[in-house]
């Protein structure tokens, strides 16, 4: 097989320069038959034809060829008859098209389909019966029909040959359409009453190799006289016909005389070449007229050229040729072809990034068949003219999944012929994601309340960001940023859910240590690179009522007695004292409020609501008591409501004496003393107690211990020394952690002793010395205003 390969480069859409390959191989290839490398002659590897999906584009055509993309060859699929594919037009050949994705590219391929004989010509019919009149003269013409081969060049119809030739010769004629016209002239006089009969062979020879023929025989009768033959008006008649013009139009009329009379001059008229398929197109009546008789198509002939003859009842005839011009009209639509289109693309794509390839063709000639494509307003795409009948479809502008995820591209092409004619296809562009968008949170700041004393693992609030992207791109994970409060970790304060937003409390807060704090969550998005976003988040700790009133002013002391004196002669509104509390709440769990509970003459004193003062609220009479007691009671604001009380002395008296008279007869002392007597005994037994035990404890230590270094210093073993759980050397002087401080206090009444029972680790004492050996002072001495100056006062501290 010899094949013949031609390489033209040409641009055939943006982005790519594509090769355009041509073949050229002859017809009846047996299927599997090498057509061509066109990896190799494309200068493509393999391996693109394989990532690229190649395929063969042929449009409605059958396929042809195949594409063995594992070795990139052009093989045959199907065999090809050159005749029943082209017929008699030149160039035959096959126009496709090799189509590549990521990126797409097309290679336009043209495969030549060269003619071999195998076919034979052949007459339409096997034998040609003619009647010709003995006085017929010399040079007489007798159109024959013509044989038909349907190959071409010197494979087609060369010649004929006619035997016997005793009385005729064979002359051909040239035509435009590159075929012969037959005639049989008569060179020698027939004689009827010599042979009325003869037999002709006549043979058409191809040019082929081998050699291929076809006959027809010719039957001739010899009648009588008959002197003349018909003749044409004109040699060649000319008409025109508009395609798809119905059935039954008139095209032309045909005209031939015969000088003879009577029945030899009687013409009649045929088509002589009836084996083209013309007879079935076209039909001649007895008086000339040429009658279209099926439908004309501009797109599959565009002139037809009719052989009619003219015959007289004598056998002789006369030829003329017809010439049909078919016109075109605007009858057919554009026909559009996808050849390789992308059904997504991710949006940041390049501009001019090439998303379909399609082939339009109009069959129409001229401006019926010149098209123009648009596609529909407000894509961010373009489609541009890229070679003759191809369109590429180009990204335009920016392309944004989050404005528009998919597209509906409707591609329209029209071509300009009156009236216009038009067709459309719609292509689906899916747009996907890529990872361009950061998470969102839907305030630009967040503020969150949380009630004190709150329980730990408690949901505060959920932030909540957004992310315009899709699937794993707009999943958010949800981090706390590294901080600190106060210098602590802020993860020991508040944890936040990477799922949802939602953000915890670590611990119970607590308002009068701390009123508010902020940290910043990251929301980062699952694409990859990942991208993120910052928002700050701030705490405020409200308060809760869980702190009572204190009460500064005045200060209880105890046994002690402390108490205000108001002179007798105090008026109206006489301010006796003020109490004085706070409550380190705020808010209104603050706010305080003061009421006398109790008082031994109500009618005499009043507590001011807000500021509590306390103030006399009549005149001061010699009726009243000396001792008066007031209970006044401090409650905040908070629900529920705190409270505190406080006990007032008040002595309604002139003179220091009479108060300490009347005073120091007290109901309450005696039980005061007592009670106190019996808590100080008890502390003793129990102080005692812890004494003698820790002195045996730790001289059973140090027996134990020196028992232990006994056996070690035999046993050459380590020391190692063992302290009982709890015990503590300081300096050796003690175990005890705790001191105990008594105070006893002796007054000069020599009926009562007052004995204080001191608390451990009070804020009066101050130890001095650690190594517990040292003198513990007292802050500060509670006085009581019933001692007199001079009166001596006893302190005493133990120290166990």
């Amino acid at each position: 097989m010899k094949r013949q390969v031609l390489l033209l480069f040409s641009v055939v859409f943006l982005r790519s320069v594509v090769c355009q390959v041509s073949y050229s191989i002859p017809e009846e290839m047996a299927k599997g038959s090498l057509v061509g490398n066109i990896a190799q002659d494309l200068g493509l590897d393999v391996k693109r034809l394989q990532a690229g999906k190649a395929r063969i584009h042929t449009g409605d055509s059958v396929e042809y060829i195949q594409l063995n993309k594992e070795r990139g060859l052009l093989t045959m699929k199907e065999k090809i008859d050159r005749e029943a594919l082209c017929g008699q037009t030149t160039p035959c050949a096959l126009h496709f098209q090799i189509a590549l994705e990521n990126p797409i590219e097309i290679f336009p391929v043209t495969v030549e389909i060269t003619d071999i004989n195998d076919n034979s010509p052949v007459f339409e019919k096997e034998e040609r019966r003619f009647e010709i009149s003995e006085s017929a003269v010399i040079g007489s013409k007798f159109m024959l029909e013509k044989a038909m081969d349907p190959d071409i060049g010197l494979n087609g119809l060369q010649s004929y040959t006619l035997k016997p030739n005793d009385n005729f010769i064979l002359k051909l004629h040239g035509q435009s359409d590159g075929g012969k016209k037959v005639e049989m002239i008569l060179q020698k006089p027939l004689d009827r009453e010599k042979q009325e009969f003869a037999s002709l062979l006549l043979t058409a020879v191809d040019g082929g190799e081998p050699q291929r023929s076809g006959t027809m025989q010719i039957h001739i009768t010899v009648l009588d006289i008959n002197d003349n033959a018909p003749v044409f008006t004109q040699a060649v008649y000319k008409a025109g016909v508009n395609e798809n013009s119905v059935k039954g139009t008139f095209i032309t009329k045909v005209s031939a005389s015969d000088a003879d009379k009577g029945s030899n001059g009687e013409v009649s008229y045929l088509i002589g070449n009836s084996m083209t398929g013309v007879s079935k197109l076209f039909h001649i009546t007895e008086d000339g007229h040429l009658i279209l008789n099926g439908p004309v198509d501009y797109e599959k002939a565009k002139k037809y050229e009719i052989d009619v003859e003219a015959v007289d009842r004598g056998g002789l005839s006369d030829s003329s040729k017809v010439i049909i011009d078919v016109s075109d009209i605007n009858d057919n639509s554009p026909v559009i072809k996808i050849i390789s289109s992308s059904n997504s693309i991710a949006e940041g794509s390049l501009s001019n990034t090439v998303v379909a390839v399609m082939s339009v063709n109009d069959p129409d000639s001229e401006e019926n068949g010149k098209v123009r494509c648009v596609i529909n307003k407000n894509t961010p795409f373009s489609i541009t003219s890229t070679s003759s009948n191809f369109y590429s479809l180009v990204i335009d502008s920016d392309l944004d999944r989050e404005r528009a995820s998919e597209y509906n591209i409707t591609v329209n092409c029209s071509d300009e012929g009156v009236p216009s004619l038009s067709s459309s296809v719609t292509l689906t562009l899916q747009i996907s994601d890529v990872n361009d968008n950061a998470p969102v949170f839907e305030r630009s700041s967040y503020e969150a309340y949380i009630v004190e004393n709150n329980t730990p693992g408690l949901s505060i609030f959920t932030v909540k960001a957004r992310d315009a992207d899709w699937n794993q791109n707009a999943r958010v994970s949800y981090i706390l940023e590294d901080s600190s409060v106060n210098g602590v970790p802020v993860s020991s304060y508040v944890s936040v859910s990477a799922d949802s937003g939602v953000i915890h409390a670590v611990r119970s807060f607590d308002y009068e240590q701390i009123k508010d704090f902020q940290f910043h969550v990251k929301a980062q998005d699952g694409g990859s690179p990942p991208l993120s976003s910052n928002v700050t988040v701030k705490i405020m700790i409200q308060d809760q009522n869980d702190n009572p009133p204190q009460v500064l002013y005045p200060v209880q002391t105890g046994g002690s007695l402390v108490a205000e004196m108001v002179p007798r002669s105090a008026d109206v509104g006489y301010l006796v004292t003020k109490v004085v509390a706070v409550d380190v709440d705020s808010g209104q769990n603050a706010w305080l409020s003061y009421k006398l509970q109790k008082a031994t003459d109500r009618a005499l004193f009043e507590v001011g609501l807000q500021n509590g003062e306390i103030r006399t609220i009549r005149q001061v009479t010699d009726k009243d008591a000396v001792k008066q007691r007031l209970t006044v009671i401090v409650e905040d604001n908070g629900q529920p409501s705190r409270s505190a009380t406080v006990i007032l002395n008040v002595a309604v008296a002139d003179s220091f004496p009479e108060v300490l008279s009347e005073f120091t007869d007290f109901p309450h002392d005696k039980e005061y003393n007592d009670n106190l007597t019996f808590y100080l005994v008890l502390a003793l037994a129990v102080v005692s107690f812890l004494f003698i035990t820790c002195l045996v404890v730790i001289i059973s230590v140090k027996i134990y211990r020196w028992r232990q270094s006994r056996i070690l210093y035999h046993s050459n073993l380590p020391v190692i020394p063992y302290y009982p759980p709890r015990y503590s050397d300081t300096l050796g002087t003690g175990t005890l952690q705790h001191v105990y401080n008594y105070e006893v206090c002796r007054t000069t009444d020599s009926r009562k002793s007052d004995c204080k029972f001191g608390r451990a680790g009070s804020q009066n004492v101050l130890i001095m010395d650690p190594s517990s050996t040292g003198t513990m002072q007292r802050m500060q001495t509670e006085k009581s205003i019933l001692d007199e100056p001079d009166s001596p006062l006893e302190v005493g501290i133990f120290q166990f």
